[in-house]
């Protein structure tokens, strides 16, 4: 056991995922994908942000959304069932209410909204973004909001699994290198009649 622990194994990714995944080649599509999903975010944030309405903006006194905790939290009489399925995400929300958190959260929602889409569709640090993203569309669906948030949840995990790429065609061709990741790859030296020749390995 003690010798397994200390040797150092390396798992290799299967050839489609190194594809998928990792391969340049695949830039574009990945592109497509982020456009698509940062369009959504945008769209979504930027009403929330531009919104001044009594009773509905975000970012002035949060009254957006806590109209739509003050919904999603209610339990309806028997046998109408609760919009949230959770009870401690239920309590979580209340707790929200009772301690007026809505101007932060309003503010917190409607512009990081924005800044994930912004992300997106530069192409910069696409990873971190996408996990932004993913983690509003999942509070999202905890609150009993499906609408588009199943679909833009599982392109975000795609994303997140393509974060060397997806951002190839964007900021992130130039931003990642300047943080050592990835695209600079290390180099393996193989023997050719006892010289060592150093040869570049694909990422």
């Amino acid at each position: 056991m003690a010798a397994l622990i200390k040797k150092n194994t390396v798992i290799a990714d299967p050839p489609i995922a190194r594809f998928l995944f990792s391969d340049t080649r695949m830039a574009v599509v990945w592109l497509i994908v982020r456009i698509y999903v940062g369009y959504s975010w945008l769209d979504a944030g930027l009403h929330k942000v531009l919104d001044t309405g009594a009773g509905t903006n975000y970012i002035y006194d949060g009254r957006g959304i806590l109209a739509f905790w003050q919904r999603i939290a209610a339990i309806p009489a028997a046998p109408a069932k609760p919009v949230i399925t959770y009870d401690w995400y239920r309590s979580f929300i209340q707790f929200m209410i009772d301690n007026h958190w809505e101007v932060f959260f309003g503010k917190v929602i409607a512009f990081g909204e924005t800044a994930v889409g912004v992300a997106l569709i530069l192409g910069a640090f696409i990873g971190i973004a996408a996990v932004g993203g993913a983690f509003m569309n999942l509070n999202f669906m905890l609150a009993g909001s499906a609408s588009t948030n199943p679909v833009l949840l599982l392109l975000g995990f795609l994303l997140v699994l393509a974060w060397k790429t997806a951002g190839y065609i964007g900021l992130d061709r130039y931003l990642l290198p300047i943080l050592g990741t990835p695209w600079k790859a290390p180099r393996a030296a193989i023997k050719t009649g006892g010289a060592a020749v150093q040869t570049p390995q694909l990422a």
